[in-house]
């Protein structure tokens, strides 16, 4: 009986070579599985199931995983605004962990001994896919073709048209993935820093300022940090950030190009869209304004950039980052009220927030208006002591200058 290999299976080049290749080289039966991480429609779930049947795998598998993956990781990037290099909401990344996860949970089920993923030598997610999947299921060997063959996106495409599978020219030439927290793109223009890709390759925001849209004003609702409700309709997490990508997305909010250290240590450059992303994290931000005191927002930042590089690594099976959750989840629990955020060409716009935790409310002073909490002489007493170590600075820099005359 042959073996079985559980590929983690997305449609695109990569996994595509990769079911026939394994049952050719390895001799094995070949079970795709595509954990759904969002992005994908009903009629895109039956055109992937079709696709792994035409390239000869055996049994596919399609596993909802939107919901575990929002309780996992999303609601803690949200908690911690995470934007690596301060634009980009981790949109993929975060979640290879969890399918290499589901893939090793499914070999197992299958009884199968290897699993396989379609990762490049160059890229982050092979370290993503093997590290989750060596902690993890350290007993199921690990198979990855285009890396260990060291194949190019056109040798991949040759080897499927000779089998007679359909490689399209645009499929061929971008490296797309698509998720809950948003798409990455990459192309020929990526592998350099000077260009962006062309209007055609993007996916959700595509003509998005061809067609100026007129403004539009939404609500968003917060509980304890987790984002609750969209215009006041009450949503799950997974349906509110769907729907609210549908709304953002048109008018270009959340596109951008990332340029930053890979995994391994050389620059990389990706092109991204996450609208969901980016109004989610503005709206948080300005209730976490509100809300927390500044030493609590300073700590947080501090957890939140070494959990934001730790998720980005691949180390979400790593123990520190079930210690920066736990301080991620603390601080969230008076992130509760309301955000009105105005989408317009190219970024969301934040009008004002309310909550029952306002810091701002529970003072009885207004700023440049009136002192509320202290006189005049207190605060001239607290400017002058505020004032000391720069002047003690000063004063000793003067002697130390008149000395050496």
């Amino acid at each position: 009986m042959a073996e079985s290999i559980v590929l983690a299976f997305s449609g695109g080049l990569d996994t595509s070579f990769c079911v026939p290749w394994l049952r050719e080289e390895r001799g094995g039966d070949v079970v795709t599985v595509v954990v759904d991480t969002g992005g994908l429609d009903d009629g895109e779930r039956r055109a992937l199931a079709e696709k792994s049947a035409k390239l000869g795998a055996r049994a596919h598998h399609c596993v909802d995983a939107r919901a575990d993956y929002f309780r996992e990781t999303l609601r803690f990037l949200i908690a911690g605004n995470v934007l690596r290099g301060g634009v980009y909401p981790l949109c993929v990344g975060a979640e290879r962990s969890l399918q290499a996860r589901v893939v090793a949970e499914t070999a197992r089920k299958l009884g199968a001994k290897a699993v396989a993923h379609g990762c490049t030598a160059a890229g982050n997610d092979q370290v993503r896919f093997e590290i989750a999947l060596r902690t993890l299921a350290p007993d199921l060997e690990i198979l990855a073709p285009i890396r260990d063959q060291g194949l190019s996106r056109e040798q991949e495409a040759k080897y499927l048209r000779e089998r007679g599978f359909e490689v399209s020219a645009e499929r061929a030439a971008y490296s797309v993935n698509r998720g809950l927290w948003g798409c990455t793109i990459g192309g020929k223009e990526t592998t350099d820093t000077l260009e962006s890709i062309p209007e055609s390759a993007w996916v959700v925001t595509r003509g998005a300022f061809e067609r100026p849209r007129a403004a539009e004003e939404h609500a968003l609702d917060f509980e304890r940090g987790v984002p609750v409700a969209l215009d006041g309709q009450r949503l799950d997490p997974v349906a509110l950030i769907e729907k609210l990508d549908a709304l953002a997305a048109p008018f270009g909010i959340g596109r951008g190009i990332h340029l930053g250290e890979t995994i391994l240590g050389m620059k990389g450059r990706v092109a991204f869209e996450a609208p969901a992303a980016h109004v989610l994290i503005a709206a948080h931000r300005e209730l976490e304004k509100l809300v927390l005191t500044q030493r609590q927002q300073r700590l947080k930042e501090l957890v939140a950039a070494a959990y934001g590089d730790w998720i980005h690594e691949g180390q979400f099976v790593e123990p520190a980052c079930r210690d920066a959750e736990a301080l991620l989840e603390r601080s969230q629990e008076r992130v509760s009220g309301a955000v009105g955020v105005t989408l317009r060409a190219g970024a969301p716009f934040v009008t004002g927030v309310r909550s029952p935790f306002s810091l701002k409310a529970a003072g009885r002073g207004v700023y440049g208006e009136a002192a509320g909490e202290w006189t005049a002489a207190d605060a001239a007493g607290f400017s002058r002591i505020l004032a000391l170590p720069a002047q003690l600075a000063a004063r000793a820099g003067t002697r130390a200058r008149e000395a050496r005359k």
